[in-house]
């Protein structure tokens, strides 16, 4: 072959490695290399308002059973319906071995979220821990279908990380469907949202509570706070939990709440607020849509 043809034929070859290079990046997605401009993530109890660990700057919390070293291991996955039944788990580090140190975030050392994946039955627990590193809790499903357990917890030293599992509760599932809604009304109490989530920003929202039309201005501690706010991005569940501007001692006891939340995306969330008033533990549920 000539100089000529030699020159043509290499040229033909670096043209083909460079589109298989090509055509295999497209299929692998870039890496991330976790600068600044990255997707925004939600958080939970110890983390910061992004809701990043380490290694995981893209990733919404509560999506995975692992992160940053940690996993969520349940001694079992199904469930019955109606009737109470030890739910047990363990939280293991990077070693491989149950974590049995924790931090107390908001008085608690584990905070367990269990909701049915159409966001029906919404439940805020708490367990204990036995000295092997178990975490046990009652727990009632009150209606078949496919749960997601949040495990939102702070490692001794470490970081706030939420992690979920799926639970399954046999049975006729009957979904439910939540239309947009900004009010809430459960035992005489009227709770209403105002404000606007948006992706990537800090948005203020207001929780404002009334009981049969008066507003409650004597709201009880709970956990700390004046209330409890967790968002669920509907379709994934990935996890959102903030807490109040201010503490008890030092704001207002209602009727407003002000909760400073960043989403990851727009789209629309499932919101439950825990407050507490009268000595009991109340949940307003909301459906909003966030840009």
């Amino acid at each position: 072959m000539n100089t000529a043809g030699k020159l043509s034929a290499y040229g033909v070859a670096l043209t083909l490695v460079a589109a298989c290079g090509w055509m295999i990046g497209s299929a692998v997605g870039p890496v991330n290399s976790g600068d600044a401009t990255a997707a925004p993530s939600m958080a939970g109890h110890g983390d910061t308002h992004s809701g990043t660990v380490a290694g995981h700057l893209d990733e919404p919390a509560g999506l995975a059973s692992s992160r940053g070293g940690y996993t969520l291991t349940p001694t079992t996955t199904t469930l019955p319906t109606g009737t109470p039944t030890t739910f047990s788990f363990r939280i293991t580090g990077p070693d491989g071995h149950a974590v049995s140190h924790f931090d107390v975030e908001h008085e608690k050392r584990m905070h367990l979220i269990v909701v049915r994946r159409d966001t029906a039955g919404f439940q805020h627990i708490h367990p204990t821990m036995s000295t092997d590193g178990t975490w046990s809790v009652p727990l009632t499903l009150a209606a078949p279908g496919s749960y997601r357990a949040f495990a939102d917890f702070t490692p001794a030293g470490g970081e706030g990380t939420t992690l979920g599992v799926d639970v399954s509760a046999p049975g006729d599932f009957q979904p439910r469907d939540y239309r947009p809604s900004q009010a809430s009304t459960i035992d005489g109490y009227e709770v209403t949202f105002d404000g606007h989530l948006v992706a990537g920003k800090m948005s203020k929202v207001t929780l404002t509570v009334t009981k049969d039309g008066k507003p409650v201005t004597d709201l009880q501690p709970y956990l700390g706070a004046y209330g409890h706010l967790v968002a669920l991005r509907t379709g994934d569940l990935a996890y959102l939990h903030v807490h109040p501007d201010g503490e008890p001692g030092k704001t207002p006891a209602g009727p407003t709440v002000t909760f400073y939340a960043e989403v990851p995306t727009a789209g629309t969330y499932r919101l439950f607020l825990d407050f507490k008033h009268g000595d009991t533990v109340r949940t307003a549920e909301f459906t909003v849509v966030g840009s």
